[in-house]
């Protein structure tokens, strides 16, 4: 259930995006009479209804998901505030201006945010925050922190920096498959070989990180 929630934004962007693409007809009449007659832009029109219509829905998922989070009393993470100010921002520009490629920094910069966060809590104040939130369940060497740090720091930074390559090099609808299936896909898989690291290490001696 958590799973399913944490993804709920994405899963409505996607999804939003399909039905629009599949019926552009209604999805037009939707996004006229939501955001008014769309201006000509360099995307084709049934693209660009299909990414305001995806952006919208992706934005009130996100009000949802930290309304339901709330409601239940549970804490909404730091980063959930983050890219929900990201897709408020860059959504809302991306609808005023009907112009997709806010939408599609969007990722970009929440991901290399995540890497900047990480990396500055170590370099600049010599935190290791991956370890601060995690040690009350797992008990691992600093060493081992460390380098699950950076590997994850890195490995958000190239995902930003995959977000931008698809976006520029292939179509929207590429762009879109990408983004929702092709990053959690990585991300998952990088989950688990994270996972068989901290398995092989378990058992250690705790140590402080």
């Amino acid at each position: 259930m958590k799973l399913l929630l944490d993804l709920f934004p994405v899963i409505a962007f996607f999804g939003s995006f399909r039905i629009a693409r599949a019926f552009p007809d209604a999805a037009q009449s939707w996004v006229t009479a939501i955001v008014g007659p769309l201006h000509a832009t360099g995307l084709p029109a049934p693209e660009l209804v299909a990414v305001i219509l995806a952006t919208l829905v992706a934005i009130a998922a996100t009000a949802l998901q930290i309304g339901l989070l709330l409601l239940r009393r549970k804490p909404v993470p730091p980063m959930v505030w983050v890219g929900a100010a990201l897709i408020i921002v860059f959504g809302g520009l991306t609808i005023w201006l009907q112009n997709e490629w806010f939408i599609k920094w969007k990722p970009t910069l929440l991901y290399w945010i995540f890497a900047a966060v990480l990396l500055g809590g170590k370099l600049l104040a010599g935190r290791n925050l991956l370890g601060a939130v995690l040690t009350g369940e797992i008990a691992l060497p600093t060493a081992v922190w460390d380098r699950l740090l950076y590997a994850w720091s890195a490995f958000f930074a190239v995902l930003g920096a995959l977000n931008l390559a698809v976006a520029f090099l292939y179509s929207t609808d590429t762009w879109v498959t990408f983004k929702s299936i092709g990053l959690f896909g990585l991300t998952l898989v990088f989950s688990f070989a994270s996972a068989a690291m901290i398995a092989r290490q378990v058992g250690d001696a705790p140590d402080r990180a």
